[in-house]
């Protein structure tokens, strides 16, 4: 099992998303808790990647069109650190 480190402004971030968006948050966060980023890897329509630039180190998901996850692996542990949702 993986935990999910939320960063303090996450929960804003998310009450100020629309509903669906939520709602796939909440589905994101049910497949990283059980398979890990591997499981975000089997799913396609999520599209997660590796970031490059100033993100380098932490990958994205793709909630919508418009809306990402951003996180973090941390390695010595089994746990993901949301960083942004934008």
């Amino acid at each position: 099992m993986w935990s999910v480190i939320e960063r303090e402004r996450i929960p804003k971030q998310i009450r100020k998303a629309p509903r669906e968006i939520q709602l796939k948050y909440e589905f994101w966060k049910s497949v990283i808790e059980l398979e890990g980023p591997i499981g975000l890897r089997r799913l396609p329509g999520l599209r997660d990647h590796a970031l490059k630039g100033e993100w380098l180190g932490a990958r994205a998901s793709r909630l919508s069109l418009q809306w990402r996850v951003i996180y973090l692996i941390v390695r010595d542990r089994a746990e993901v650190l949301v960083l942004e949702l934008n």
